[in-house]
């Protein structure tokens, strides 16, 4: 489906033909209306992204329409295109106080157009759904700048003063707030302070507006933590200007932000999935066990409609369940007869030692639980910390099932792989005892899906201690 819906209204069929052609490139469903009349009515029923309107027209002319159209609450916001061929400026005047967001002379269509409803959609789309709050106790400057802000495509909520701008804040979240200064019950510097006090409202960009010039308040309210100020009285474009570079700015610093944690997290996951190559090559045989247990316990979690960063999440946790394993000697790791009691306890400690190496990264925060309680068993007999039941976080509880399938479908030094089937029965027995019920049965349904078990093989002994350290 189009992601784009253009409206076209002209009374010649020629340009009507021609201006849709032009507008081909674009992604878009483009509606034709033969007059003024025609398009308003399409306008008001139909949702559509930019109109494109001639201005002498039968029935409504353009420039009427355009009022019609921004007057009306459902249809301020969406750009009006207008074109002629008289390229009259008393009509272009006309048009761009009607709210138009552009004037194309029909004789510059073939080279302007595209270009132009472009760059007008790119706008458009950066402003829409971008919640401004207004704070001014006159009444007339509230909807002024509210008329002014909604036919720029910006949604709009206002307040009366700073004490109830705060209360509008526990409520809504604006993507930029403009304040008078001089207001009752709370002013602009203090409403700008209180904002500025809370951590989670410090970022929200802070214009403010004030019919005095006094250097001492603009530097003041700079001090606040302001981003910006403009003087009364001031053209609504000139504020709308100002917003769209403000917001422009900020996104663009949140871009960059994003960009470098993206880069810093992809060079921490370039580390560890060096240690766990390192892990895998001291131990030939749990080489691959981390990336299946990553490719079972996100295939689970796939079955339950799970986010694509959910499952993104758990996949990355899979892989690192066994990390702190780097830390178990290879004498007891790779030791391929029974474990002492010692020794057993020391490879227990492999959970405690992957969350030391995870928990500085704050991007690993989600997989922590995961990496530590894949061990523990639902009747509290796990490890490291005893927990039970729904204690047990949930992808933990996932990653124990995807753990000892992979573990006992897997050559170790102190055993052959099982048959697929004998690991299932091994995953059925441990039913709530061992393993959580609801994920036995996730697996099992994930399982049943896949279709990529291992080849049956003769099932040699060991099976208990396979489930237990994988």
């Amino acid at each position: 489906m189009p992601a784009i819906r253009i409206l076209i209204i002209d009374d010649s069929a020629l340009f009507r033909k021609s201006i849709k052609k032009i507008l081909g490139p674009l992604d878009s469903e483009i509606i034709l209306a033969s007059d003024g009349q025609e398009g308003l009515d399409l306008a008001l029923r139909e949702h559509f992204d930019i109109v494109i309107s001639d201005i002498e027209m039968p029935k409504i002319n353009g420039i009427k329409l355009c009022q019609r159209l921004k007057n009306n609450p459902a249809t301020q916001s969406v750009p009006v295109v207008m074109v002629s061929l008289f390229d009259s400026d008393s009509d272009i005047d006309k048009g761009f106080q009607a709210g138009a967001a552009a004037y194309i002379s029909k004789h510059e269509i073939k080279n302007s157009l595209l270009e132009t409803v472009e760059n007008i959609l790119s706008k458009s789309r950066f402003n829409r759904d971008r919640l401004i709050l207004v704070v001014d106790d006159s009444s007339i400057v509230r909807h002024i700048v509210e008329n002014g802000l909604a036919k720029a495509g910006f949604k709009v909520i206002t307040a009366e003063d700073g004490k109830k701008a705060l209360a509008l804040l526990d409520t809504y979240r604006p993507d930029l707030i403009i304040s008078d200064i001089t207001m009752p019950c709370m002013n602009g510097f203090d409403f700008c302070e209180a904002v500025q006090s809370d951590p989670d409202l410090a970022m929200i960009p802070f214009i403010v507006m004030s019919a005095k010039t006094d250097r001492s308040y603009m530097q003041r309210m700079i001090q606040s933590g302001a981003s910006a100020f403009i003087c009364k009285p001031y053209n609504i474009d000139e504020l709308v200007i100002l917003i769209e570079k403000i917001l422009s700015d900020q996104f663009l610093l949140l871009l960059k932000e994003k960009e470098r944690l993206e880069s810093e997290r992809n060079s921490m996951v370039a580390s560890i999935t060096s240690l766990i190559t390192a892990l895998e090559a001291r131990d030939k045989y749990t080489k691959g066990h981390s990336e299946a247990v990553g490719r079972i316990v996100s295939g689970m979690l796939s079955m339950t409609g799970a986010s694509r960063k959910e499952i993104e999440t758990v996949t990355m946790g899979g892989r690192l369940h066994d990390i702190g394993k780097i830390g178990v000697r290879d004498k007891i790791l790779l030791k391929p007869g029974s474990l002492t009691a010692e020794e057993y306890s020391h490879i227990k400690q492999h959970p405690l030692i992957g969350i030391k190496i995870l928990e500085s990264i704050p991007s690993f925060s989600e997989v922590l639980p995961m990496v530590l309680s894949h061990h523990e068993r639902l009747d509290g007999k796990g490890y490291p910390h005893g927990l039970k039941g729904d204690q047990i976080p949930l992808w933990a509880r996932m990653t124990a099932v995807a753990d000892i399938y992979d573990a006992l479908t897997s050559d170790r030094p102190y055993r052959g792989k099982m048959t697929h089937d004998k690991a299932l029965q091994i995953i059925e027995d441990a039913r709530c005892t061992q393993l959580c019920p609801d994920c036995v049965d996730l697996f099992l349904k994930w399982n049943a899906k896949d279709n990529t078990a291992p080849d049956p093989m003769p099932c040699p002994t060991a099976v208990q201690r396979a489930a237990l350290i994988g």
